[in-house]
């Protein structure tokens, strides 16, 4: 089938397997899904979630029997990288075509979107796309739309139709600037009818500042002349960096060492997200990706950055345009406050922008004004923050505005980048369509835009925590000192949650500089730290007269200074953002009650018990809730029970290490084993909203262990 080596190309990978496509043969449908994978799997062809693939068929009629065209199309909002038969739509071809004699003009746009389901042919179709018409008017059987940056970069230039029709000799025609819909699709019919009357046949065809659309008869012919376009359009950008000026009219500085800007991330992350969080709370992410120190140290940074971008798919999750911090690189960021002086002004005029942007460009159907804090953030010399509600978007929209900066790098070399002009890039940004989605999307869950670090989180009680409030939506920070254990449940969280949602480190609560880097290391995943859970504990039962100054001192050190060192580090990192946060300590009921063979743990639990409170008496005018967890008697998948404890606890009490769940259960009020999600659930309910207004209180899992009552 194939006579295309992967030596061809150097811009994009030619992953298409013989074997594979051979197995698909007389299924069209799952070739152009395949085909379709294979595009999706190389970032440099299309962004995540952008883009649209088709392919036209003959079948049956369901209810005549009779043969009808249908067009199979990527469902509105997936993924062709990870598309499915589920996720596409199928339509008929002649219903969609028809739609065009009920079509009214282009101030009557959206409604067509509505019409696309009474062509449905697959009743278990996804809600066909607003490319859905783009595919139909044209005849083709096979059609890639996608949004390459070296073929934008050629779009969003100032002479891209004239640069499309020297480069390709005529044979990729081009559309001018149209929001997607009916109308850019009748365009697109018009753009090759025209061509043909010229007797020109074309491959393809280029969308000013949005994307490209090619085609062929069969599956692979699609597949191979989209890679054979969009290489063309990068080999011709390379050729041309650096030829008539420098790229980005050459570097103004220089960046931080990379240990030095990575900390200098991690430091300034709580300060941005306290910022971007002004209406809700954010999650950051953070990159010094090559691509983009080279765009943020330049000369032209000021020049191009409020611009903002041009193909849609960016837009959307970008915003208008990116906040430059006015810092130096080797700016001392210890004085919190002076450095929140100096930022407030820029996001005071950022916000005020784009209040004029909405109150200029809105219509009187548009939405409400939406947050109006920067998406994206440009630190020259350190790197690029984002921040939106969850992390895949914050992550997502860091990854498209380095599409945008490609695509500035290449409209640049070959001619003068353009963005959208203000009114159309509202009109993207403020659709009534994409309102619509925004609407039909879930509700935010309990912990959705929070960020938790749970010390010892990688098993027994600190995993189950941790486990609970990624399941309310937050993202966690899996720590542990065993590197084993840490790697273990880090992969079972990335497997449950996904990789977006959790961050691992290595964290020694007893040593300063261990949490220090743990924190840093949870700034610069998520921005920040919203509840920290002082978990990590150890347990050593022995009488008084069999106690040791070393088994004193590792009791204290874990249990009580541990929680001051990882409070203190967690306290800094709250009062950067400036919303408050939760510390929640889990001490014990042995904070209360006086038991046998117990001085040094007990002890340090009552000390561990009271620091919660002095805590919580200094934080309240931080908005810091400081609260206590009493657990008791939990032995499930529980470190505690190693290292003596068990055998310690069963011969004070007079059983057998074997009778121990038994005897606990029976000693209290309920009769009740006591597991690590019950503590889990005690620790939610002071996190996840309800007791927002509680501090310094402690609440018993214990079952009902009356000596354990607080008076």
């Amino acid at each position: 089938m194939s006579n295309i080596n992967n030596i061809n190309f150097q811009h994009v990978s030619y992953l298409w397997n013989d074997a594979k496509a051979r197995e698909l043969e007389g299924d069209e449908v799952a070739l152009f899904i395949y085909r379709s994978n294979l595009l999706g799997a190389d970032l440099r062809l299309t962004n995540y979630g952008g883009g649209n693939t088709s392919v036209k068929i003959t079948d049956k009629d369901p209810l005549t029997g009779e043969d009808s065209e249908i067009m199979w199309i990527k469902g509105s909002g997936g993924d062709i990288g990870t598309l499915t038969k589920s996720g596409c739509a199928a339509l008929y071809l002649e219903r969609l075509r028809n739609l065009e004699n009920v079509y009214k003009g282009i101030e009557f746009e959206d409604e067509m979107v509505e019409l696309f389901n009474h062509c449905i042919f697959d009743l278990s179709s996804k809600a066909p796309s607003i490319d859905t018409p783009l595919h139909g008017f044209l005849s083709f059987k096979h059609i890639d739309h996608l949004h390459p940056d070296a073929a934008i970069a050629i779009a969003a230039a100032k002479d891209g139709a004239k640069i499309t029709e020297e480069l390709f000799n005529g044979e990729i025609g081009w559309v001018g600037w149209q929001r997607p819909g009916f109308d850019l699709g009748l365009q697109m019919r018009a753009c090759l009818e025209e061509a043909e009357s010229r007797g020109k046949k074309l491959k393809g065809v280029m969308l000013g500042s949005h994307g490209l659309f090619t085609w062929g008869d069969t599956s692979y012919e699609s597949y191979v002349n989209t890679l054979e376009v969009i290489e063309k359009c990068a080999e011709y950008l390379e050729s041309n960096y650096g030829k008539n000026r420098p790229v980005f009219g050459s570097q103004k500085i220089e960046s931080l060492p990379l240990e030095a800007r990575q900390l200098k991330a991690a430091k300034v992350a709580p300060i941005l997200r306290g910022f971007c969080s002004s209406e809700r709370k954010m999650i950051g992410h953070y990159t010094d990706d090559a691509r983009v120190l080279e765009f943020i140290n330049s000369n032209d940074l000021v020049k191009l950055a409020p611009l903002g971008t041009s193909c849609p798919d960016h837009f959307l999750r970008t915003k208008i345009s990116p906040l430059v911090l006015d810092l130096d690189p080797n700016e001392d960021l210890s004085d919190v406050e002076a450095i929140k002086a100096k930022l407030t002004p820029a996001f005071e005029a950022y916000r005020a922008m784009y209040s004029e942007y909405y109150n200029t460009c809105n219509k009187s159907n548009s939405p409400a004004m939406r947050d109006p804090n920067p998406v994206v953030i440009l630190y020259p010399g350190v790197g690029m923050f984002t921040f939106a509600k969850d992390k895949i978007m914050a992550r997502l929209a860091s990854e498209y505005y380095i599409n945008a900066v490609n695509v500035m790098k290449g409209a640049e070399a070959v001619s003068e980048y353009t963005a959208l002009p203000r009114q159309e890039a509202f009109d993207i940004e403020y659709w009534l369509l994409e309102e619509a989605k925004l609407q039909r999307m879930p509700k935010p869950k309990a912990l959705s835009g929070r960020i938790a670090l749970i010390t010892g989180s990688a098993g027994g009680i600190g995993k189950a925590i941790a486990k609970r409030f990624a399941e309310e939506g937050a993202c966690v920070v899996i720590n542990d000192i065993n590197v084993e254990r840490l790697e273990g449940a880090t992969n079972d969280f990335i497997k449950i949650f996904g990789k977006d949602a959790v961050s691992s480190t290595l964290l020694n609560v007893t040593d300063e500089k261990s949490t220090e880097k743990a924190l840093d290391a949870a700034c610069l995943a998520f921005g920040g730290v919203d509840i920290v859970v002082n978990n990590a504990g150890i347990s050593i039962s022995k009488s008084i007269a069999e106690h040791s100054l070393e088994d004193w001192d590792k009791l204290y050190d874990i249990l009580v200074k541990g929680q001051f060192i990882v409070s203190k580090a967690g306290i800094e990192v709250m009062r950067k953002q400036g919303f408050g946060g939760d510390l929640v300590n889990i001490v014990s009921k042995n904070a209360v009650v006086a038991g046998p063979n117990n001085p040094g743990y007990g002890s340090a639990k009552a000390a561990q018990a009271h620091l919660t409170r002095l805590m919580a008496a200094e934080l309240g005018g931080d908005k810091i809730r400081v609260n206590t967890v009493n657990p008791d008697a939990v032995i499930s998948d529980s470190n505690i029970w190693s290292g003596g404890w068990a055998e310690g606890r069963a011969k004070a009490y007079g059983v057998t290490v074997a009778e121990l769940p038994a005897y606990y259960a029976k000693r209290t009020l309920l009769n009740e084993i006591i597991l690590p999600d019950d503590i889990a659930n005690a620790c939610f309910a002071f996190v996840g909203g309800l007791l927002n207004k509680s501090t310094g209180n402690a609440l018993n899992v214990d079952g009902g262990v009356a000596m354990g009552f607080y008076r």
